[in-house]
């Protein structure tokens, strides 16, 4: 089974190193903070839209696209712990649902509204109320996306992510947000976590650890937030599908009422929150995600149309930079009524 995955694999491990190395020079030569997961992603796009891809590595791209995608967020609650939530405290663990719950609901009513699809409203609302490339990803397998609007979603959290490191800091100083308020304000509104880490560096010490506390509260949300619409999806469609007569009632797949990685995600979380993990297993196990997850989006990328992300125009532009401007402000009159 797994032979014939391996040229799959291999050709994705090639496509993840290129991605982590275009990552390296882009921080050393620009002020530009690029994560690898969209590198990643952009790079299977290409490679599969201009053919490059033999038909051997077709079942090892899609393997890597469903299995490793799973096992990558698995680890990724490595990085996190009930201990932050403690830390946070009752503001700011206020602060951070709101924003949330405000931008998920609020973005998808706004993509609705422009005409677009739920899949691709539902990826935008979570990639931006959530953890960018890793939320859109996590999300995608119990939504009804297709991987054309997961990478048009991936690149809206990427340019409005890129714009926040340079308008946010400015933005505080005119505000007149102390450190402390500033760095909650980044870390409750920017949408990847390397972009969040990039805004706050702007920030005094007191900034950046308040940042990096409130963006991980924010990626905690995405297990109740993945669960609740595998859920709701199940239920809708075992309620279309519920006539017995109807031979389709036995045709549709039914999402899991729990994704078995949302399970593993919080029992990383769990294991990290009850035992002192070395350090040195840790930043293994960050270098293991992140290479999981590049390989995951080199495959979900070779699932993208082009033609189709051109023929949908301007309107997920818009849903984006509104959706952006939606959390900002929200987060923002949060930070000052809260702190």
């Amino acid at each position: 089974m797994m032979r014939k995955h391996l040229p799959g694999l291999g050709l994705c491990a090639i496509v993840v190193a290129v991605a982590f190395t275009i990552e390296a020079v882009v921080k050393t030569a620009t002020p530009i903070v690029i994560s690898p997961l969209v590198v990643a992603v952009v790079l299977g796009a290409l490679i599969s839209n201009f053919g490059l891809i033999p038909e051997i590595c077709r079942p090892g791209i899609r393997f890597a696209a469903r299995s490793l995608l799973r096992l990558g967020i698995v680890l990724l609650g490595l990085q996190l712990s009930f201990a932050q939530v403690r830390e946070l405290g009752a503001p700011g663990l206020i602060l951070v649902i709101v924003v949330v719950a405000i931008t998920f609901v609020g973005t998808q009513w706004l993509g609705k509204k422009l005409g677009l699809s739920h899949g691709l409203s539902l990826l935008v609302a979570t990639g931006f109320s959530i953890c960018g490339a890793s939320a859109i990803a996590a999300m995608r397998p119990v939504s009804d996306a297709d991987d054309d609007d997961m990478a048009y979603a991936i690149a809206l959290v990427t340019i409005c992510g890129t714009l926040a490191i340079f308008l946010l800091p400015a933005s505080a100083e005119l505000i007149g947000f102390t450190g402390a308020q500033f760095g909650s304000w980044v870390g409750a509104s920017v949408h990847d976590v390397a972009q969040t880490v990039a805004t706050a560096s702007s920030g005094d010490q007191e900034a950046q650890h308040a940042a990096i506390i409130v963006k991980l509260t924010r990626v905690m949300l995405l297990a109740p937030l993945v669960a609740g619409v595998s859920f709701t999806r199940r239920r809708k469609l075992a309620s279309t599908h519920s006539v017995p007569s109807s031979e389709t009632a036995t045709q549709v797949k039914l999402p899991p009422l729990v994704p078995l990685f949302v399970v593993g995600f919080l029992a990383t979380i769990a294991l990290n929150s009850i035992l002192e993990l070395p350090e040195v297993f840790l930043s293994d196990a960050k270098w293991i995600e992140k290479t999981l997850l590049a390989s995951a989006l080199v495959g979900l990328g070779a699932g993208v149309d082009a033609r189709k992300l051109r023929s949908i125009g301007a309107r997920p532009l818009a849903l984006g930079l509104i959706s952006w401007l939606l959390i900002a402000t929200i987060s923002g009159a949060g930070v000052a009524i809260l702190y």
